[in-house]
């Protein structure tokens, strides 16, 4: 099942299955029929309505953590990365390199990292905007840098 809110970041695509929140995509939305079960559309569905409230809260600087279950698909490194980005505090930023000597790896994992962090099915809720080059410079964004800077002032603005 899935619903779509509206966002300063554009639309949001939520999709539940099983009880889980599987993925939160941004607008331009991938085709119905390209291979991957959405189900039917259930605005009205609890754990759908909780997490649009909850995402709501969000942009509001309302909430700093959420609080729903996850079920990101994807292979067990991937899952490492993405609970690692779980422990990245609101309104703080980890580095590629970070997250991989966190893991127990060097930097030269940086790269396997970003390439996992990419593929963070549920973006926002699992806060892969929150990672950054070394540098300290925005790197990229599955959903685009415009709006990883969108989420990174916006959870700067709501500490102050």
């Amino acid at each position: 099942m899935w619903t779509v809110m509206e966002s300063p970041v554009g639309e949001l695509r939520i999709v539940e299955r099983h009880g889980s929140l599987a993925a939160i995509e941004f607008a331009p939305f991938h085709p119905p029929g390209d291979g991957r079960p959405l189900g039917a559309r259930a605005d009205d569905d609890p754990l759908l309505d909780r997490a649009v409230r909850q995402l709501t809260a969000y942009f509001a600087g309302e909430l700093t953590v959420f609080d729903l279950p996850l079920a990101p698909v994807g292979t067990e490194f991937q899952q490492r990365v993405w609970k690692e980005l779980l422990e990245i505090g609101y309104g703080r930023t980890a580095s590629y390199g970070e997250i991989a000597h966190r893991l127990g790896h060097t930097n030269a994992a940086s790269r396997a990292v970003g390439l996992a962090n990419g593929r963070n099915p549920i973006p926002i809720v699992i806060p892969c905007h929150r990672v950054i080059g070394a540098n300290g410079t925005l790197t990229g964004y599955a959903g685009g840098l415009e709006r990883k800077q969108t989420l990174l002032d916006l959870e700067q603005e709501s500490l102050f």
